[in-house]
């Protein structure tokens, strides 16, 4: 699928865009560049030293921001494939910072779209995220509307051989600023922070969240939303299983988080389609197809009306053993309790 084409990640020395990267070279050995777009040198300087040029000659770094429209354009020059991971993610800088998230979420998300009708990409894939569905933060509502963007940029390709679609998941295990590393470390005070005791949130491997982007490329046909069946997990479960000696303090919910998050909600389920591994929200205006085209081509079925998709009422859960077990697979392989 990625063989002889050119690759473009923004966003591309995060979690996301190192393990994407990985897996490229594993699966498709032939590709023919992957071009690492971002906007931090010490980072585009550290991975550098993992992929040196002398022994991956086919792998570029470009500095740059995705605000700056003409550095995009730039950057896309030749390029088949864009896999959009950019983003200021975390909900209290969002809060805090909201003008420079709208910029980076919402402009950045237009920039890439048009780089990519300008420059002929054929396939364009963007990060999405649970917050993004009904959102009540600012982060999830740039998302939202980012999703939105990349959704209706098929209504505007004219004749232009260009899919643009959207994967939307749950929390990654081990991502920088995520729950399972900061109670780790916290586990060394012997006290646990805890928001809710019934706090619930989406639970998806770095590996499968690379997976689903795969997915998408050689599945959608434009406009669609992924999104994946993955297990739920209790934060308190988290916290017994990393630290089940440590004393769990109730802290509050923070401002703009969700007790239980969603990725489907039952207004979404009129346009949802059930495709076995992964669910797909189709967009309510499309030009491209119809639903029936969609469910013929996926030979798939609609999900039923009013189902909704809430990692509190989820069906499939982790154990805090599967917890423990998962958190060694792809966290910390030297993790003990």
């Amino acid at each position: 699928m990625l063989n002889n084409k050119t690759v473009l990640i923004t966003g591309g020395t995060g979690s996301f865009g190192k393990q994407f990267v990985k897996t490229i070279l594993k699966r498709y050995p032939d590709v023919k560049k992957i071009i690492i777009f971002s906007r931090d040198e010490l980072k585009q300087f550290e991975l550098r030293q993992k992929y040196p040029h002398k022994d991956y000659s086919q792998i570029r770094f470009f500095i740059g921001d995705v605000r700056d429209r003409n550095r995009m354009i730039q950057a896309c020059e030749g390029v088949d494939v864009i896999i959009h991971a950019a983003a200021i993610k975390q909900v209290d800088t969002a809060e805090y910072n909201p003008t420079e998230c709208i910029r980076t979420n919402i402009d950045g998300a237009e920039n890439v779209i048009n780089a990519a009708l300008t420059c002929g990409v054929k396939d364009v894939v963007a990060l999405s995220t649970d917050k993004a569905c009904a959102p009540i933060n600012l982060y999830g509502a740039t998302k939202l509307a980012s999703d939105k963007l990349f959704a209706a940029a098929n209504n505007i390709r004219g004749s232009k051989d260009i899919r643009f679609s959207v994967v939307r998941y749950g929390n990654v295990m081990g991502s920088r600023g995520s729950v399972i590393p900061f109670f780790i470390e916290k586990r060394k005070t012997g006290v646990l922070p805890i928001t809710h005791e019934d706090m619930t949130r989406f639970n998806i491997s770095l590996q499968d969240g690379v997976d689903m982007v795969m997915f998408a490329l050689e599945n959608h046909l434009g406009g669609e939303i992924f999104v994946p069946k993955i297990p739920s997990y209790r934060v308190i479960d988290v916290a017994k299983a990393v630290a089940p000696d440590c004393k769990n303090i109730v802290v509050g919910v923070r401002p703009g988080e969700k007790l239980h998050e969603e990725m489907i909600t039952d207004t979404d389920s009129l346009n949802t389609i059930d495709l076995g591994r992964y669910y797909a929200i189709l967009p309510s205006v499309s030009y491209m197809y119809t639903d029936q085209e969609y469910l013929d081509h996926h030979k798939a079925e609609k999900v039923p009306f009013g189902f909704k998709y809430n990692s509190g009422t989820n069906t499939e859960w982790e154990s805090i053993e599967s917890l423990r077990e998962l958190i060694k697979e792809h966290v910390d392989p030297n993790f003990t309790v």
